[in-house]
């Protein structure tokens, strides 16, 4: 079953966190950053161990490899949710970092946790010289201004625009915002195992556009005890999502014919790559 497959590997990689981050000193600084890799789904994660899985690549590379792309993911939560930014005070269920502590332990955390994340791609256990400088390459295109953090720009700038976004626009901004790190994580094993990483990346960019689809569907119709987070801010603030552009039936079928999309891609995978098919799925199914 998919959910329990997901939840191993959740296992997998918070024991790897857990790991690195036990030999930094116990300082306030490094507890904000254990406390913000605590929890979540390991989607990203996830994805880069079923793709090592799928090339032979050993297990003790794809998890560290795993866990630096949550580490990096994290991050990314963190500064999200300063005052700065989306302003939220709840994550995953818990108060966000710079309401446990504030907003100076926060942004340094989650600096520590951008720096982390290239650490522990640099280590040899991922595999030779050339693959892990291939994977914090990818990682820094992915996480930098030509990925996640390019989309958070474009988001904070859609906030004050004189016009909503278009539909070309928010889907090139969440791309970014979203889809870039998701990508990376889906190319990952390919990467690791020197293999072509194409027909992953045509699944993963059509995951992960069902993925931001699914998330705007869930600010209008989750439940916010289930997503462990405030919902309802973007109608709230005016932004244009994919559900205010194509309303919700047309929403729910565009994220319908994108899984299709990213199942289809992985065709040349055969039965080995179900288990990506059976992620596709959860993601337009999910309630958190």
């Amino acid at each position: 079953m998919f959910v329990t497959a997901l939840a191993a590997d959740a296992a997998r990689i918070q024991a790897c966190l857990d790991a690195v981050l036990a030999r930094r000193a116990e300082i306030p600084l490094v507890q904000a950053m254990r406390y913000a890799v605590q929890g979540g789904k390991r989607l990203r994660g996830f994805l880069v161990m079923e793709g090592a899985r799928l090339h032979g690549v050993p297990e003790a590379g794809a998890v560290m490899a795993a866990a630096a792309v949550e580490a990096m993911h994290a991050y990314s939560l963190v500064h999200d949710d300063l005052p700065a930014m989306d302003d939220d005070a709840l994550r995953r269920g818990q108060p966000t970092v710079h309401v446990k502590w504030d907003e100076a332990v926060a942004v340094l955390a989650g600096d520590a946790l951008q720096a982390l994340a290239f650490e522990m791609l640099a280590e040899p256990v991922i595999g030779t010289a050339d693959v892990r400088l291939a994977l914090i390459a990818g990682m820094g295109r992915a996480a930098g201004a030509e990925g996640m953090v390019l989309g958070q720009a474009l988001d904070i700038a859609a906030e004050t625009a004189p016009m909503p976004l278009t539909l070309p626009e928010i889907t090139a901004l969440q791309a970014g915002k979203t889809g870039a790190l998701i990508r990376w994580s889906a190319e990952a094993g390919a990467v690791m195992a020197g293999a072509d990483a194409t027909a992953l990346g045509h699944y993963a960019a059509a995951l992960g556009l069902a993925f931001q689809i699914a998330d705007d569907i869930l600010d209008v119709t989750g439940d916010a005890g289930k997503a462990g987070k405030r919902l309802g801010k973007d109608a709230e603030a005016g932004k244009a999502t994919f559900v205010s552009l194509l309303g919700l039936d047309g929403a729910r079928a565009r994220a319908k014919a994108l899984v299709d999309e990213a199942e289809a891609a992985l065709g040349p995978y055969g039965a080995g790559a179900d288990a990506l098919r059976q992620c596709a799925r959860f993601v337009i199914a999910r309630e958190m």
